[in-house]
């Protein structure tokens, strides 16, 4: 086994341990993102990488638009940064996505430290709680340029710091250790994304809303089948959005009455579904949403391994959307 595919292995574990429900590995290289996990009202999507410096910009803005679709916050797990190995407790950044270790995460989702250090260009630095570093320096009757001359800044430095300003790790521990109080405020690295309520398979609620609709058709995308699966969904009332690098090739959405449903689906043989279905199951569990494998092939199979399975000719004499989550729920249980 390859070290990626072990710290994937890693990761997964320590999210399980976590509480988190947690989808399997997929096996699509390159890939948008490795891992999707979820406990209670927070979710999380994940790119694991040995070294950070392969995230492309294209790779972060494909994480960030999946966590926005699923409403998830986007996290990279990673270990080193050109030849040298990324500190623990330490939040680095590329491109806008955060990244901890697996040590950081670990204490984090583990033992509920959180981390107190960001990585800028410049350096090491933690953000000051501006109002308890005051109340802390007025408490104990130092003026500005003595609580300067310990940590060895300028007054007016320690002004921005009582304003919220960043401070190298240096003077923080020098500031902390005069005071013996923490004044440095722990990074949300992972904050809570209350996910949108879902409404059972072919539940109607009272007053419903019309769906909101996408402002444009879906994109082409040079494929026919798959170009006719996006634009029957389309048709139904679906937001339709089409994914690259992920087990399934459009993500649909629609929002009623304040609640939202999703689903995933991929198109092809249905070879490809033996092999995607538990991928494509474990990650509608997740996200509390459904999925779907669309194949051209006519068959008797209406599942595999739980994931409903719908031929062509079969979604296109469903206009309706409640009629298609009626049949995926049907298709779901069997």
């Amino acid at each position: 086994m390859e070290e990626r595919e072990r710290a994937l292995q890693r990761v997964r574990g320590l999210l399980e341990r976590a509480g988190f429900l947690v989808t399997d590995a997929h096996g699509i290289r390159p890939t948008s993102f490795d891992l999707l996990a979820r406990r209670d009202s927070q979710l999380l999507i994940l790119k694991v990488l040995k070294n950070i410096d392969a995230l492309s910009p294209e790779d972060a803005d494909r994480l960030r638009q999946l966590g926005a679709l699923f409403h998830a916050a986007g996290l990279i797990v990673g270990q080193t940064s050109g030849s040298s190995d990324l500190e623990g407790g330490v939040v680095y950044t590329r491109y806008g996505i955060p990244i901890l270790t697996e040590g950081a995460l670990e204490e984090y989702l583990l033992r509920g430290v959180p981390p107190f250090l960001v990585s800028s260009p410049g350096g090491i630095f933690a953000r000051i709680d501006g109002p308890r570093l005051r109340e802390l320096r007025e408490s104990r009757g130092l003026s500005l340029g003595a609580l300067a001359s310990v940590a060895g800044v300028t007054r007016r430095t320690i002004q921005l710091y009582e304003d919220g300003g960043g401070a190298e790790v240096t003077v923080v521990e020098r500031i902390e250790r005069y005071l013996d109080a923490t004044v440095a405020v722990p990074i949300e690295v992972l904050p809570l994304r209350t996910v949108p309520p879902h409404r059972a398979p072919g539940a109607e609620p009272e007053d419903e809303e019309p769906p909101r609709r996408a402002a444009s058709p879906p994109p082409r995308t040079g494929d026919e089948l798959r170009d006719n699966v996006l634009r029957q969904l389309d048709t139904m009332g679906w937001n339709v959005v089409v994914t690259i690098r992920c087990p399934f090739d459009a993500f649909g959405h629609v929002n009623q009455a304040g609640e939202e449903e999703m689903l995933l689906t991929s198109v092809g043989s249905l070879r490809s579904a033996v092999h995607r279905a538990e991928v494509l199951q474990g990650l509608a569990r997740v996200i509390e949403g459904h999925s779907m494998f669309v194949t051209p092939q006519e068959t008797r199979r209406e599942s595999i391994e739980g994931l409903p399975i719908v031929t062509m000719l079969e979604l296109k004499r469903h206009r309706d959307r409640a009629e298609l989550m009626e049949l995926l729920a049907e298709r779901e249980g069997s």
